[in-house]
């Protein structure tokens, strides 16, 4: 039985960057369930997943458009301290949660401390990056 569109599955991943290190990995604990096709995961996830049988692995490279998308530089923006509250001191590499005018909430991260306030990136970290899995299809729950 391969796993297809509409299974519920379990999957065992390791996530490497470009350079062969670890990112994350789910061999340390419970392996992820989802179900292939409701969008939890990344596309190109999904679409590696797609047709392995329980007990199989595979590795495979997921492009920028199939995982977290492009860089956009507009996602780089200057935050103000004049509009921050009293309190607000967060170092460079930080991510803290921002609320954007129609109230959803975005994580960013701190990139720089300027002048006037402090460099924010709302991309991704993983954003614009190829991304290599190794991926082992642990059990088909339900298909």
């Amino acid at each position: 039985m391969q796993a297809k569109q509409g299974d519920r599955i379990k999957v065992h991943y390791t996530l490497k960057d470009a350079n062969g290190q670890v990112i994350e990995s789910s061999k340390e604990s419970a392996p992820i369930e989802f179900t292939i096709g409701e969008g939890k995961v990344i596309p190109g996830f999904e679409k590696g997943i797609a047709g392995m049988k329980p007990n199989e692995s595979k590795t495979i490279a997921i492009s920028p458009e199939d995982a977290y998308g492009l860089r956009d530089e507009r996602k780089v923006f200057e935050f103000e301290r004049k509009n921050a509250p009293g309190d607000f001191d967060p170092g460079v590499g930080d991510t803290i949660i921002m609320h954007r005018p129609d109230g959803k909430s975005i994580p960013v991260t701190v990139v720089s401390i300027t002048e006037k306030g402090f460099l924010m990136d709302a991309n991704h970290p993983l954003a614009g990056k190829e991304l290599t899995f190794e991926l082992e299809l642990v059990e088909i729950v339900k298909n």
